[in-house]
């Protein structure tokens, strides 16, 4: 029973008690929260003056300035939003962040990321883990200038109580159902109990979420980034944390979810971002970008890589050292070669071996004729001419662009490298019509900076990260998966995503698959299936779609009843009378409105909706085109013309399956066709 139900049945004043409690204990939090803030400044201040120096002061300094800069950053809000009252007596409340008078006071509030609030998530009626009470908090924007103000409270009484019955309780509900204007945010107060095991699964681990809409696999993704974050500090902030999502509107619409727990300056970034290494400024066929991201493209690049050494024949070599010469013979040089190449260096690491045995070799023969030689002699044998032109000819050094340019090019080195991989229409489809002048000329593609990167991972190691989080996976393609997994040899992966929005030519049919190309095959699939966020009426309408991707994943279930579908038919010329009908009646509800239109289409509709006085002038309106909408949602969405949104690509049903399942609190969709469901 809650407190609300308590207070109907007997005297009000035992809730305005509790509330008047807990509003004075928020109070004290407030205070307690402005104290560190003025604290962290102040240790800053200190920090710069303290008797430190070198790399000692710079630490210090970082981390100093790191701390104050997340308190500065946290958002205004309620600082706690739930309290555990416990067997054994006492309690503690629960928040983003610990808040405490002083350092070696007891907390005012505790981490949600601390082992003692698990159980927040996961205590039940039938597993109360020495929990009696659990108390939710309900809260509304603050008055009197204050950041918030709480209205309300429900106590689940677990201990001795009969178990309830599954799904959320008011107050969690109508949070889970509230409007969404602006960013996305953190979902500390509503995580639920398959969510947080998710969330809190080691660091060592590699997990896969195939999640369903509106299930929260990118909020878990977030907050699994935020726990790590919080528990293995010194290890994640050695190894570098790495959040990639698929465009920059997504990373905007994500930026506030860690900084509003606390954690700041992890790195947040699209793969196109993270391996370019030269602007986007071609383009390929549909045929060609296809080819290029094939995995079979890694074997021939390490193929171009690997055939410009030289292991058949070498020159002898000679090298002056004074009045004497010291001398290998070309035999021996092969045999250095070929005993390089048999260990599989990256390529630079093997030019390297290459020059260090070289050089090892005249060692031993001046260590034969006048005992050991001196350092300096030894650093002017290193680079010495004739050794340096002699490993540029058995081991050339390399570029990636002048290794692609080079493949992309020439149709005989193409062939060379694609014999018995790619057939004579595949490799015709690869080259350039016109090649550049040089490399420096080219006009790179996106797909081409996917093998440039392919290449540059050959030559040597990039940038390693202790965990990456991979959103909207499944339409990475291979050679982009294999980009990922060199950033993470020896780290783990959070890896979201859904088959079933699988939009990309080489979207991913299997996460076996698409884990063995990440590098990461042994890595645990947890499917989500509960929906939180989009009504039942609206995945009711996306099932319809489900059932004829080609998609082996789970169904989605939604946990909410509310929302609103509605299909209005335009008639023929007139679909944008309708459209802006359709906004203006979006406009009566609370939330965002989202009015997603094919393509090709997005122009004209803003332009229609502006003359309306409807967008962009509201602030609450966005017309978007449907291929930039995954990851993103509304209250309201506007679906325009269903049917040319599937018609306009290969993958159209399933491009249609995600704009459908945008709306979490209803959907319109305005058509003048006939519809791909019926």
């Amino acid at each position: 029973m809650t407190s609300a139900e308590t207070a109907a049945k007997g005297p009000d004043h035992d809730l305005d008690t509790a509330l008047r409690h807990e509003r004075a204990h928020h109070d004290t939090c407030r205070a307690a929260l402005a104290a560190m803030v003025d604290g962290a400044d102040l240790q800053v201040v200190i920090g710069e003056d303290v008797s430190a120096s070198g790399a000692d002061a710079e630490v210090l300094g970082h981390g100093l300035r790191s701390r104050a800069k997340a308190l500065h950053e946290l958002p205004d809000g309620p600082l706690f939003f739930g309290r555990l009252d416990l067997v054994q007596g006492g309690g503690h409340h629960i928040g983003r962040l610990r808040i405490s008078e002083h350092p070696a006071a007891p907390p005012l509030v505790v981490d949600w990321r601390a082992p003692v609030s698990r159980a927040f998530y996961q205590a039940s009626a039938r597993d109360p883990q020495g929990v009696t009470v659990r108390r939710r908090f309900g809260w509304a924007p603050g008055s009197r200038g204050d950041s918030a103000d709480l209205t309300g409270l429900e106590d689940e009484h677990l201990r001795g109580g009969e178990p309830t019955a599954a799904g959320p309780g008011g107050l969690l509900l109508r949070e889970l159902e509230r409007p969404r204007v602006g960013p996305m945010r953190d979902i500390a107060a509503t995580i639920q109990p398959e969510q947080d095991d998710l969330v809190r699964g080691g660091l060592a681990d590699s997990v896969c979420v195939q999640g369903a809409p509106g299930t929260g696999k990118t909020a878990v993704g977030l907050h699994r980034a935020a726990y790590l974050l919080y528990t293995h500090p010194q290890r994640i902030k050695r190894g570098g944390l790495l959040i990639l999502g698929p465009n920059r509107t997504f990373l905007s619409y994500i930026a506030e979810v860690l900084p509003s727990l606390g954690e700041t300056g992890v790195r947040q970034s699209t793969l196109e971002d993270e391996i370019a290494r030269h602007p986007v400024t071609g383009t390929d066929t549909d045929r060609a970008a296809a080819l290029k991201h094939d995995p079979r493209m890694a074997e021939v690049l390490r193929r171009a890589v690997y055939g410009r050494v030289t292991a058949a024949h070498a020159e002898d070599l000679a090298v002056p050292d004074g009045s004497y010469r010291w001398r290998i013979a070309g035999r021996q040089l092969v045999e250095i070669v070929s005993a390089v190449l048999a260990e599989e260096p990256p390529y630079e690491v093997g030019r390297e071996r290459v020059r260090s045995r070289i050089v090892r070799r005249i060692l031993t023969q001046a260590e034969r004729r006048g005992g050991p030689p001196p350092a300096a002699w030894l650093r002017r044998i290193e680079r010495a001419r004739a050794v340096s032109a002699c490993v540029e000819a058995l081991w050339p050094r390399l570029r990636p662009t002048e290794v692609l340019a080079g493949l992309l090019g020439d149709r005989e080195a193409l062939t060379a490298a694609a014999d018995g991989l790619l057939d004579r229409a595949e490799q015709e489809a690869l080259l350039w019509t016109r090649p550049p002048r040089s490399p420096k000329s080219a006009r790179w593609s996106a797909a081409d900076l996917v093998l440039l990167d392919e290449i540059a991972g050959l030559l040597e190691h990039p940038q390693g990260y202790g965990h990456v989080v991979v959103d909207e996976a499944q339409d990475l393609s291979p050679m982009e998966c294999r980009a990922i997994a060199r950033r993470v040899p020896f780290g783990s992966l959070t890896v979201l995503g859904d088959l079933a929005q699988g939009t990309t030519p080489w979207a991913a049919r299997s996460w076996r698959v698409q884990l063995t190309h990440l590098g990461k095959p042994d890595a645990t699939t947890v499917p989500l299936t509960t929906g939180f966020r989009v009504p039942g009426a609206v995945l009711a309408l996306a099932g319809r779609l489900l059932a004829r991707l080609d998609t082996d994943v789970p169904p989605a279930r939604s946990l909410r009843h509310d929302g609103a579908l509605r299909v209005r038919r335009a008639p023929a010329g007139d679909l944008t009378s309708e459209i802006v009908a359709a906004v203006h009646d979006a406009l009566t509800h609370e939330g965002s409105v989202g009015v997603i239109t094919p393509d090709a289409d997005t122009a004209r509709v803003r332009e229609a909706l502006t003359t309306a006085g409807l967008a962009p002038a509201t602030g609450r309106v966005t017309v978007i085109g449907a291929t930039l909408v995954k990851g993103l949602e509304y209250d309201h969405v506007v679906a325009v013309e269903p049917t040319a949104i599937a018609e306009a690509e290969h993958r159209g049903l399933n491009r249609l399956y995600v704009v459908l399942t945008r709306a979490v609190s209803r959907l319109d969709v305005v058509h003048t066709r006939e519809l791909p469901w019926d």
